[in-house]
Parts: C-alpha cells; structure tokens; sequence
C-alpha cells in the first residue's frame, strides 16, 4: 500500500511552487482553504506526483495561527538531526530520468549529490523549506540474506556495516 500524500508546512509558498511544479514536474492541482482548529486560518496545496491521482504531496501556508511565529520548516532541522535523516524520497523510474532531472536542478542554479548505493542510484538537493529531496532508481534486486540480515538488525548492534557506496559525486550548480 502507497501512501496517499504527504503535508508540510511552507516558508514561502512562491519558491516551494517554483521548486515542485517548475524542477519537480508535480503539478498543483488542489487548494483546500478553511480556518485551522487552533486559531488562523491556512492555504493547503496539493501537488500530484503521478500521472493518476494516487499520490501527492501536500504544503500549508499558514496564516496568523498562533505559535507559528517562528516556523521550522526545515524537517531534520527541527528533530535535531543531520540534514540527510529526515529527508523525502521519490522514486524515478529509470537512469535516464535520473540524470536528466539532475541537469535541470544543476540548471536551475541547485548543487546535486549523486550516490550509487550500490543497490539503488540517488540524487539529492535541498528544497525551499530546507529539506533534503531526493530521487532514486532501484538498480537491484533484494535477496533473503538481505531480509534476513535487516531482520537480524532490528534486535542486534553486532552486525557488520554495509559495503561503501560505489560512488559519490557532487554536481555543482551551472552558473549562466
């Protein structure tokens, strides 16, 4: 089962429907506008990532709700973790749409990292609100060592780490 949307809270509404629309290709299809249950009132965007509408992900503009001064909408940020923990994954279909979604962040003026997991090949930048994107191919196929060693992980700290990733490369963004 697939998960219907994800929604977080936006900075700044303009630059997180320039980055999803415009560098993501997820078109804005949906406004939900109504009070919010503490006080304020708020703008919910809805962006589909697919060609159908099973999936999407969703950002509020918050308007004089209180205690949303001070907004972090930075997600890693606010747990208190490195900026690669929390993080939002979408998947892409092919190499091909990998690479090329990585020449349009590099020309839209974004840095990429891109990293061969060995079983799967990622990019990542960070979006407007601070959130670490990323797109990823799965390269590999899953084996029953590697469930078994996952289930193995979930009670014991006495396992070896996994192999390094086959490489790691930082894309510079394309200055004009």
């Amino acid at each position: 089962m697939a998960y219907h949307h994800l929604a977080m809270a936006a900075a700044d509404m303009t630059a997180i429907h320039h980055f999803y629309e415009t560098l993501l290709e997820f078109e804005l299809v949906k406004v939900e506008v109504g009070p919010v249950p503490n006080g304020g009132w708020a703008k919910h965007f809805f962006y589909r990532m697919a060609g159908d509408d099973s999936s999407f992900i969703a950002f509020w503009e918050l308007h004089e709700v209180p205690g949303c001064t001070k907004l972090e909408t930075s997600l890693s940020k606010a747990a208190g973790v490195p900026d690669q923990i929390n993080h939002i994954a979408f998947n892409a279909p092919d190499l091909e749409s990998l690479h090329r979604r990585r020449d349009v962040w590099q020309s839209a003026g974004l840095s990429v990292l891109e990293v061969d997991h060995n079983w799967c090949h990622s990019i990542y930048t960070k979006d407007p609100n601070g959130n670490m994107v990323e797109f990823c191919v799965t390269t590999g196929t899953f084996s029953i060592e590697d469930r078994e060693l996952a289930l193995m992980a979930l009670t014991s700290d006495e396992i070896s780490h996994s192999k390094p990733p086959a490489s790691i490369e930082v894309h510079r963004a394309k200055v004009e």
